[in-house]
Order: C-alpha cells, then sequence, then structure tokens
C-alpha cells in the first residue's frame, strides 16, 4: 500500500510538472490561426480553441499591465498607448498571421 501511495505521488509530481510543456505557446496559437493580432493592442480569438482562451486572458492581462505602467510613466492615456501598441504588434505580425484592423480577421 505504500508503494502505491509513493508512485501516486510520484506520478502527480511529474504530471505537475509536465503540464508546462503541454501548454500553447501564443507563436503556436499564431501559427495555427487561432488567434491574432488586434488593432487595440490585445489579442483576439480567431478560432475558438479550447486551449486558446486561457492563454489570450493572461497575454492580454500582462500587456495590460506594461501598457498601463507606460501611459503613467509618461502621462498619457491609456488608450493612446493601446492605439500604439496596436500598431506596433500588427506592423511585427508575420505574413500568413491573423490581425484585426478593425473590421475582421484576416490574413497578413
Amino acid at each position: 500500500m505504500k508503494l502505491v501511495k509513493q508512485f501516486i505521488q510520484v506520478f502527480l509530481i511529474t504530471l505537475a510538472l509536465m503540464q508546462g510543456a503541454w501548454a500553447l505557446s501564443l507563436d503556436e496559437a499564431k501559427a495555427s490561426g487561432w488567434v491574432g493580432e488586434r488593432y487595440t493592442g490585445y489579442l483576439g480569438i480567431v478560432s475558438n480553441q479550447n486551449q486558446v482562451t486561457n492563454l489570450v486572458k493572461t497575454v492580454n492581462s500582462k500587456r495590460k499591465q506594461q501598457y498601463s505602467k507606460l501611459a503613467v510613466d509618461n502621462g498619457i492615456p491609456l488608450a493612446e498607448v493601446e492605439k500604439l501598441a496596436g500598431k506596433k504588434v500588427i506592423s511585427k505580425t508575420q505574413k500568413g498571421h491573423y490581425i484585426d484592423l478593425g473590421n475582421g480577421w484576416v490574413k497578413k
């Protein structure tokens, strides 16, 4: 019985450590056509896949924190930083990935 408990503990620890390896990367999601860059400076969901929602929420949350800091540090409105960031992320988007300029998803 003790051996079974140890095996289960090792299995659960290994599973927890491997979960990060299973996580979908932003590059994979873009290359798969599941997410794209929007004119707002944030990611958007192109094709609703299960793994994508959390990825988009996490990336957008981190971006908003950065944009807010830039706005405060430079004394400009957050909306202005978002607009500038939107232009920048769209210009850096790879050919074949999705972008939204305000009128729907298109491949760049």
